[in-house]
């Protein structure tokens, strides 16, 4: 039974390094996904990750002959593309420069601008089946959350790869350490430093207060939401806000918390001027989330404004976070304009 299992992928292993390019495909395919998943946590955006993910192949591609096979085929390009994040880090990365039409009203704080974009469903394919390690802490449907991955985005480089590879892939100090070419120690001091400062971003309770995915609770809250929002109507909007809701656009580090101050916001910015939306649904980080078409009333068209991510809390909305930066929308599937 074993060589049933070994003798397949040690001939396609050895056909690689002859140059057979197809083989190398079939080796590496079954761990693209996830991945691509990996270097989203690190790097909070879905084009760098997908960048990183084509640097990752390439560099495995052309580094095949050193792959001693002291580790699992998994395990060698976990090394690669956690180091190539790494390395993205220090290079000059263009962000989304935003000036805004109006003057946004006072928020209830100002935090320090996060690069976030939310991560399509539909890339998360079957990753809930990956197998996290022993050691793993967070289950796969927790790790790809928008509060997760937010929180990750207020650690350091260092502490994001050696929290993310030991918390959520399950992999062992030493295994970590050999990835970062770092000691044991290091990596423990970075993963300790890590574990406090993300327990400090992350809500109470997680996602234990949602609905399941898919759900009936889910779909009557998401359908109440649409109906709200696509009516203007935002007293019935705030109704279904919990009593302690944030607003949030990434990367804009204005953050606006409770119905009152919402529903203020709202009026005075998305619904200002009798605007109108329709929101088409998706989903993003394991979560609800529609993209809002703006009506342009002299071009009879509606343009794509905004992608919105809720969090939900039981029947109620704990979080809306409005992406503006409208660059991830093909990851998702949408056009940028709708007929009227």
């Amino acid at each position: 039974m074993v060589n049933e299992v070994t003798e397949p992928a040690g001939q396609l292993l050895a056909s690689a390094r002859a140059g057979d390019g197809e083989a190398f495909a079939t080796l590496v395919e079954p761990y693209r996904r996830e991945l691509h998943v990996h270097c989203y946590r690190i790097l909070g955006s879905v084009q760098d990750a997908e960048d990183v993910l084509q640097e990752t192949m390439m560099a495995a591609w052309r580094g095949l002959a050193g792959f001693e096979e002291r580790a699992s085929m998994r395990t060698w390009l976990y090394r690669i593309a956690t180091n190539k994040c790494l390395n993205q880090f220090r290079r000059n990365r263009s962000r989304f420069q935003y000036t805004p039409e109006i003057q946004f009203p006072e928020p209830t704080r100002t935090v320090e601008p996060v690069w976030l974009q939310p991560y399509p469903d539909e890339l998360l394919g079957d990753i809930p089946d990956t197998t996290p390690g022993p050691e793993a802490r967070y289950e796969t449907r927790e790790s790809v959350s928008l509060a997760f991955v937010t929180a990750l985005q207020h650690l350091t480089p260092g502490q994001r790869a050696a929290l993310v590879l030991r918390d959520v892939m399950g992999f062992s100090a030493a295994e970590t350490a050999g990835m970062l070419g770092a000691s044991v120690d290091s990596v423990n001091g970075s993963l300790k430093r890590a574990r406090s400062t993300i327990a400090e971003h992350l809500p109470p309770g997680g996602r234990e207060r949602a609905p399941l995915p898919g759900s009936a609770r889910e779909r009557q809250v998401v359908a109440s939401f649409a109906d709200a929002f696509e009516r203007g109507d935002v007293s019935g909007i705030v109704a279904m806000l919990t009593e302690d809701a944030w607003l949030r656009m990434p990367p804009l580090p204005l953050e606006y918390q409770g119905r009152a101050i919402a529903g203020h916001f709202l009026s005075v910015t998305s619904f200002r001027d009798g605007r109108q939306y329709r929101l088409i649904p998706t989903r993003a980080n394991g979560q609800p989330a529609f993209c809002a078409y703006l009506l342009d009333r002299q071009a009879h068209i509606y343009r794509a404004h905004i992608l919105i991510v809720l969090t939900l809390a039981g029947e109620q909305v704990s979080a809306i976070s409005g992406f503006i930066d409208t660059s991830v929308l093909p990851h998702f599937g949408f056009p940028r304009t709708l007929p009227e």
